[in-house]
């Protein structure tokens, strides 16, 4: 081939390659077949190489749209592993033995700062929990992480919302590309669980203080009757004989302890009934800083010389109805419970005020109720006591003075008391610092009503009326009639109600009063009084009884403006209210 054809031949080559189209050449005969197979092996290298091209082309586009779907897919994944770990019920989070957070899902952020975990990666737990707290979280993740053993307990945390308890389960692991030594932590919030067990507990506590209460009180109920029956027996002829009897005597001392005695016993009747809500009341509207103020003098000579007595009277103090009796109680327990707790020279308080109580705060306090309340409140500067010993200070008998100091009644005839009047209790102590209790009696709203003034008692003059007495205890019976004797009345007996109805119809004078038991057999006082009202009209009567509220209230006799005297009485006011009533 001539040098010109060997330049024309490749340059037709280059250009039969760049455009892939077929040529004609034009050679010298002589040298055409040595060119043809020249280029027809150049043309088959070159659709080799197309071929090969293509082929690795379609190899490089399978391998994209894999690495594509393989990266779609590792998306998903972590998709659905966040959406799994962020929409479970517990708190999630990886921390190292410092204390820093590395992971956390959003429950955990949420307990932990309010935020997302953005807010929280990288930060130490002591940022967020009391450094007492978080210490100790550090040192249970440093003993899982030394030990390699995990761990479950119950902890209480104290967060941005406030305590909160948790079930949490400490796994150790190795996290991340580095492995680090770490701790899987996940926290299930048992806040309303513990809450909701503590509500029981207290529930039940409640419960068995009920039943308590409900035993003392059929207890006390049943042998009130007969108890105070003799005690009256006992008091009545011990009152009429030391009248009888000069006081310079030795027996007359005599006399006089064993008529102390019976004071005694009777008021340990009377503190059972009030604590088991069971105690014969006569409540009457009165204002809470009159009657305290009238016994100031006596509780200043009960808690003796050496204790400060501070009165702190609130202004324009609402009114309350309640058996003023029963205010006496009240204030003499607290006192005399507040001066033994004091070890010499010492301050009681005695306040009153009011307060309205919301549904928010008896929400934090399911024992009250909401209203309007006077306060009354009586606080010292003792010894205090401990939280073991004020869960038990108003149950009955229990008593932290020492043998035969107490009889352990004094508190929870204070609680029977308010909760016989509807009302509320509470107290604040601590060991050293004293005792406060707030009593809080609900405000007396009945219209047009009167205050009873505090009473004064004086020596009432005896009466020459006619009275017709009724008990089916034959011992009472006489004692009853030598004390209206001893007042110059004249004393009709029976101690059978048809008796009694029998000398109401035979009896030719004016019988002016009618003193009847009310529980007896054949009917009760109340029927009785009825029968025999009609018999003689405009006749007066006086109920007397040793049972508890409850039963009396059965027989029908505790309406208001009924006349009650409990057994036992003495003389004294067995006097005064009889010529309550017939002065009436």
């Amino acid at each position: 081939m001539i040098p010109e054809d060997n330049i024309r031949l490749e340059k037709e080559k280059l250009e039969l390659i760049a455009c892939d189209r077929t040529l004609n050449l034009h050679y010298q005969p002589k040298d055409w077949k040595r060119v043809e197979e020249e280029l027809h092996s150049s043309l088959v290298e070159l659709e080799n190489s197309k071929i090969a091209a293509l082929n690795l082309l379609e190899d490089l586009r399978s391998e994209i749209d894999e690495r594509k779907l393989a990266e779609e897919a590792l998306i998903q994944s972590e998709k659905n592993y966040r959406q799994v770990i962020n929409t479970m019920h517990e708190s999630l989070s990886v921390i190292n033995k410092d204390g820093d957070f590395i992971f956390l899902n959003e429950k955990a952020a949420r307990n932990i700062s309010g935020g997302i975990p953005c807010d929280v990666v990288g930060k130490n737990i002591r940022d967020f929990v009391p450094m007492a707290q978080a210490e100790q979280l550090i040192t249970t993740y440093k003993i899982v992480i030394s030990t390699e053993q995990p761990l479950q307990q119950e902890i209480m945390v104290s967060l941005a919302g406030g305590n909160k308890w948790f079930l949490n389960t400490i796994q150790p692991i190795k996290f991340g590309s580095e492995k680090t030594p770490a701790v899987l932590s996940i926290s299930l919030d048992i806040t309303d669980k513990i809450k909701a067990e503590e509500e029981k507990s207290k529930l039940e506590e409640r419960y068995r203080q009920s039943q308590k209460m409900e035993s003392v009180g059929r207890l006390a109920g049943g042998v009130a009757h007969d108890f105070n029956n003799m005690l009256s027996i006992t008091i009545g002829y011990a009152e009429i004989a030391l009248m009888n009897i000069d006081p310079s005597s030795q027996l007359h001392g005599i006399i006089l302890e064993i008529m102390n005695a019976g004071k005694r016993s009777s008021e340990l009747v009377r503190q059972l009934l009030a604590f088991a809500r069971k105690q014969t009341i006569d409540p009457k509207a009165l204002n809470l800083n009159d009657t305290i103020a009238g016994m100031l003098n006596m509780l200043k000579k009960l808690i003796g010389e050496n204790i400060d007595l501070l009165w702190m009277p609130g202004a324009n103090l609402w009114p309350v109805k309640l058996d003023p009796a029963q205010i006496d109680q009240i204030i003499v327990n607290l006192a005399v419970n507040a001066r033994d707790s004091i070890s010499g020279v010492g301050r009681i308080v005695i306040e009153t005020g009011m307060a309205e109580l919301d549904e928010e705060y008896c929400r934090d306090n399911p024992d009250f109720a909401p209203g309007e309340y006077v306060l009354l409140a009586v606080s010292d500067n003792g010894c205090g006591m401990d939280k073991e010993t004020g869960m038990q200070i108003f149950e009955p008998f229990f008593t932290t003075k020492e043998m035969g100091k107490g009889t352990g009644l004094g508190l929870s005839t204070v609680y029977g008391i308010v909760k016989q009047n509807k009302g509320l209790i509470n107290f604040n102590s601590e060991p050293g610092k004293g005792t406060a209790f707030k009593i809080y009696l609900p405000r007396h709203k009945e219209e047009d009503m009167v205050i009873e003034a505090a009473p004064v008692h004086t020596d009432l003059p005896a009466g020459k009326e006619t009275v017709l007495l009724v008990e089916d205890e034959e011992s009472l019976l006489e004692m009853a009639r030598l004390m209206f004797e001893e007042l110059g009345y004249s004393v009709l007996t029976a101690s059978r109600p048809l008796d009694a109805i029998r000398l109401a119809v035979e009896h030719p004078g004016r019988i002016n009063l009618l003193v009847t038991d009310v529980v007896m057999p054949e009917m009760n006082g109340n029927d009785l009084a009825k029968q025999i009202g009609e018999l003689r009209p405009g006749i007066k009567c006086l109920y007397i009884s040793g049972y508890p509220a409850n039963v009396i209230a059965h027989h029908g006799v505790l309406d208001q403006g009924v006349c009650f005297l409990r057994k036992p009485f003495l003389m004294k006011d067995l006097a005064a209210r009889v010529r309550e009533i017939l002065g009436k």
